[in-house]
């Protein structure tokens, strides 16, 4: 990835990490539940874990069974890892990975918190895991691998770690046309998971090149505009400006949402430019690690 796009989502998605956005906010609930989370889902889990960054619900369509080894790619606070901690039981493990600091340290502090003791974050990028080969049954990730520079890095990391048989189970952004170039060229739009996101054709040759099988891409329908749900909460509150000259302004405390300039925001300022339902769309992946290998000793 490269530096300055790396550092960029890092400051970003480490505001979002510091926001106080939770599913305690109705806001920040409404956003989950457009993109597939039931309310007994987010009651079940830290309330923190929720920071309305999804695009679907991974752990609805990965199968997971108690017992197995699950890693979460671009975890955030820990949303799809707690969850699928639930599933998977006390002898399973579930393991979130991501780049930015903050997020890490929120994912902790909420495990901590709600005595989550089959769960564990890593700080790493997703393109250089730090896990053993063929040591996971199921990768899932939620509007993350849409960031990553080199995709295909990140799709030969899934097919490395995953067990020959495993499976993934990812939502992420894909696009059904090409971008305008202006939209194509805007950094924000690719910090806000547009600019960055592939068509489902390359998603489907990336994975399939990288040793997976039956691998599908389904528009899940979702409506995009929900981003703007939490951006409306924002709208009563008046910017406090930081004591560093070169810090954006942050919103103070009055609303029931605390949103500094970010993620959220640069989505409403998108939306309102351009129809993203037209450009872009919620995806289901669902593809399997080929078990060749074990078909050719099975023949020996």
């Amino acid at each position: 990835m490269t530096q300055p796009i790396q550092r960029e989502i890092q400051t970003n998605y480490g505001r979002a990490a510091r926001s106080g956005l939770s599913s305690a906010q109705a806001s920040v609930s409404a956003v989950a539940e457009a993109f597939g989370y039931s309310a007994e889902e987010l009651t079940s889990i830290p309330a923190e874990a929720n920071l309305g960054l999804s695009c679907g619900n991974p752990t609805a369509f990965a199968s997971l069974q108690p017992g197995e080894v699950v890693v979460d790619l671009g975890c955030g606070g820990g949303l799809d890892v707690f969850l699928a901690a639930r599933k998977i039981g006390p002898t399973g493990r579930a393991i979130g990975i991501d780049m930015t600091p903050e997020m890490i340290e929120l994912a902790r502090r909420n495990a901590g918190r709600h005595a989550q003791t089959n769960c564990e974050f890593y700080k790493a990028a997703i393109d250089r895991l730090p896990l053993a080969d063929a040591t996971v049954d199921c990768i899932i990730s939620n509007c993350v691998i849409n960031l990553a520079v080199d995709k295909p890095a990140v799709f030969r990391e899934i097919a490395r770690v995953l067990k020959p048989g495993g499976r993934v189970a990812i939502s992420d952004i894909v696009l059904k046309q090409p971008l305008p170039p202006e939209l194509a060229a805007d950094l924000m739009a690719y910090i806000g998971c547009i600019a960055g996101a592939i068509q489902a054709d390359e998603y489907r040759v990336g994975l399939l090149a990288a040793g997976l099988e039956h691998v599908e891409v389904v528009d899940t329908g979702a409506d995009l505009n929900a981003y703007t749900l939490i951006e409306g909460q924002a709208a009563c509150c008046s910017p406090v400006m930081s004591d560093d000259a070169h810090s954006l302004p942050v919103a103070s405390a009055c609303c029931e949402t605390e949103i500094p300039p970010g993620v959220h925001q640069e989505l409403t300022r998108l939306a309102e430019k351009y129809d993203l339902n037209t450009y872009a769309a919620s995806a289901r992946i669902y593809g399997v690690r080929a078990i060749k290998q074990k078909k050719q000793r099975a023949a020996e």
